[in-house]
């Protein structure tokens, strides 16, 4: 078995307009993954919205420069991720395509091992 990061994206504007049905049904349809796939489920976590994200980065001088913000400016923000066990990359994208996003995308991501 390998370990999978599923990535998340979306217009965090789709969630702020989005109404409290639509809210409900997404939260409702992650329980259900969650629980469909549970045993190949290691952990995951929806994420604070972008604007609260701090960028930390070397600055060249032995030193860090802290800055409010997402990394990059994007109109699809990483707003969540499940970690997976999965057989192999096929199977990573057989969960991701269960996880539902309002408009945005999934990125899967094979963990690396270190031996």
């Amino acid at each position: 078995m390998s370990k999978f990061l599923i990535l998340i994206y979306d217009d965090e504007q789709a969630w702020v307009g989005a109404d409290a049905a639509v809210s409900a049904k997404l939260m409702a349809d992650h329980d259900r993954f969650g629980r469909q796939n549970g045993d190949k489920i290691l952990g995951g976590n929806a994420l604070q919205p972008v604007a609260t994200a701090t960028v930390v980065r070397p600055d060249g001088a032995d030193g860090f420069t802290v800055t409010d913000g997402p990394y990059a400016e994007t109109k699809e923000a990483l707003g969540g991720y499940y970690l997976v066990e999965a057989d192999d990359l096929d199977e990573a994208i057989a969960f991701a395509k269960q996880v539902p996003v309002i408009s945005g995308g999934l990125e899967v991501r094979p963990i690396m091992v270190f031996d």
